[in-house]
C-alpha cells in the first residue's frame, strides 16, 4: 500500500462528480451517459463537464467498440483503473457517514489529507494546497466543520490561534484517501 499522490487528489477534487463518476464506472465496468445521469443524480451539463475533465486527465474514454455515436458508453482507461479503488473507497466512506453526493468541495479531500498529515493551523494547511486561495480555503474549512468532518478549537494563547483536527467521521475519510487499496 502506498500513499496517494497529492496531485491526483487535487485533480479529483476539481470536479464535484469526478470521484463518484470513476467509482460508478469501475463498479459497472462502463456505462452510457444516461445511465451515469441516473446513477449520479446530477444534470447533463455537470456530467458533460466532469466527463470532459476526466477524459483530459486520462481517466475516462468513450468505448471505441460500443454502439451508436450519439449514445456513447464510457469506460475507464488504465490510469482510471489505477485510481478506481481510491474513488470507490471515498464513495463508500461518504455514503457510510451520511454525506450527500455533492457534499465534498474542490478542496475538501486535500484539506482532510493535510490535517491527517499533521497540519493543524490555517497557514500549515494552506502551504500544502498552494492552488487554493485563502478565501477558498476558509470556505472549505467552514463547510467541513458544518459537515462534522473537522473541528476547530481556539488555543488559549496570545494571540488566540485556531487549530483544526479531524472528527471520527473525518478520520474515516482520511483513512479512505490516505492509502490505495
Amino acid at each position: 500500500m502506498s500513499s496517494i499522490d497529492p496531485i491526483i487528489l487535487g485533480q479529483l477534487g476539481r470536479h464535484r462528480w469526478a470521484v463518484a463518476l470513476i467509482a460508478t464506472l469501475a463498479e459497472r465496468k462502463g456505462a452510457r451517459f444516461v445511465e451515469l445521469l441516473q446513477a449520479l443524480g446530477t444534470n447533463r451539463e455537470s456530467l458533460s463537464r466532469t466527463l470532459d475533465a476526466c477524459s483530459i486527465a486520462g481517466w475516462v474514454i468513450r468505448n471505441p467498440g460500443y454502439g451508436h455515436p450519439l449514445r456513447p458508453e464510457y469506460i475507464l482507461t488504465q490510469a482510471g483503473i489505477e485510481i478506481a479503488s481510491l474513488c470507490q473507497s471515498i464513495e463508500q466512506t461518504r455514503r457510510s457517514i451520511g454525506l450527500g453526493s455533492a457534499s465534498l468541495s474542490r478542496w475538501s479531500l486535500p484539506i482532510i489529507r493535510r490535517i491527517d498529515l499533521g497540519a493543524r493551523r490555517f497557514n500549515m494547511i494552506g502551504q500544502g494546497i498552494k492552488e487554493a486561495n485563502p478565501r477558498a480555503l476558509t470556505q472549505s474549512l467552514k463547510s467541513l466543520i458544518g459537515q462534522e468532518l473537522i473541528t476547530r478549537t481556539v488555543v488559549d494563547a496570545y494571540p488566540p490561534v485556531p487549530e483544526y483536527g479531524l472528527t471520527g467521521h473525518g478520520d474515516r475519510m482520511a483513512r479512505a484517501i490516505s492509502v490505495r487499496q
